[in-house]
């Protein structure tokens, strides 16, 4: 442990020492559906008991190279008209689904007292980039534009995203704040959710440095999924693809920022909410530092992930208060 290290969380280390011994291949070594199937698999595993809601219901939205599939979640005794959350999961753009967010959507819901809408984007490798910024940003223009019948409040929707999904979040979140496309009708985002995210596909940060090997997410996990979304690493300076490459972090949503001590991924998190920050955007940052990567769907066995939904769920009841207050 190096000086100034957090202590890795027990039951964080308890997981890492049971995958360990399973010997399972990395998700590198896999193809992309193997992959699939391996995420899905595990990560519904490690989800705790699904938080009970109203009403989920399976939706299309229309997209830009088809139809899109979304899910919508409203909590349990809720208002005819609530705050809206568009959500994108997390996956490397490469796996993931509606089913492995499930848990997470569901508890946002409840605790952040919304309606939660959760996109099937298109995956790569099949999809490259930027056909997944392309599904996320027409997902939440549509919910923007349909609001009322969604029983939404278009003054109070915010989007979020755990890891490639916080960077969809956060470049749906700059693609959005000077988007032509967006009616006049229709207000700007209230907030911004990012969850461990990447901001940086070139990033060389100290935390990729240290966690490269050994806490789940690797090196060579990452440099595979970048390379199954991106065409080339001429693409690695868009900011479509790096947010923190941005030139302009002004008039921005606030954002709610959560790290994970024993990530890869922790430093560009940190540093984007650094510069949302330098640029007067509201900050909530919370890094978890004991935690590893991708651990707010393992809350059946890290208790620590129900803790952070409900710490979610608090920014968005604060903010969205606000906002129905008239600040």
């Amino acid at each position: 442990m190096e000086a100034g290290e957090s202590t890795l969380d027990p039951q964080a280390r308890a997981l890492l020492e049971r995958a360990a011994a399973a010997q399972l291949p990395p998700l590198h070594a896999l193809s992309a559906p193997e992959a699939r199937l391996a995420y899905r698999t595990s990560r519904i595993a490690l989800a705790p008991a699904p938080p009970v809601v109203a009403e989920v219901r399976d939706i299309s939205i229309p997209g830009p190279a088809g139809a899109i599939r979304a899910r919508t979640y409203r909590p349990v005794a809720s208002d005819k008209t609530l705050p809206g959350v568009v959500f994108f999961h997390g996956g490397g753009w490469t796996y993931g689904d509606l089913d492995t967010h499930d848990v997470v959507c569901r508890g946002i819901a409840d605790q952040g007292r919304c309606t939660v809408v959760s996109v099937d984007y298109r995956l790569a490798p099949e999809y490259k980039f930027p056909a997944a910024i392309e599904d996320c940003v027409a997902a939440t223009r549509w919910v923007a534009a349909n609001a009322a019948s969604l029983g939404i409040d278009a003054r109070r929707l915010a989007v979020a995203g755990d890891s490639a999904g916080g960077n969809l979040a956060a470049v749906t979140a700059l693609t959005l704040r000077d988007d032509p496309a967006r009616e006049a009708s229709v207000p700007p985002l209230a907030m911004q959710v990012l969850i461990y995210p990447t901001t940086d596909m070139d990033a060389g940060t100290g935390s990729l440095s240290r966690f490269a090997e050994g806490y789940l997410l690797t090196r060579e996990d990452m440099l595979w999924v970048r390379a199954n979304y991106l065409h080339d690493e001429r693409e690695f300076a868009d900011w479509r693809a790096s947010p923190l490459r941005a030139r302009d972090f002004s008039r921005l949503p606030p954002a709610c920022i959560i790290t994970s001590g024993f990530d890869p991924l922790r430093d560009e998190g940190r540093a984007y909410a650094e510069r949302l920050t330098q640029a007067g955007v509201a900050v909530t940052y919370e890094c978890f530092e004991g935690q590893i990567h991708g651990f707010i769907v393992m809350g059946g066995v890290i208790a620590a992930a129900n803790h952070a939904v409900y710490r979610i769920g608090q920014a968005l009841r604060q903010r969205f208060g606000e906002l129905a207050a008239g600040a």
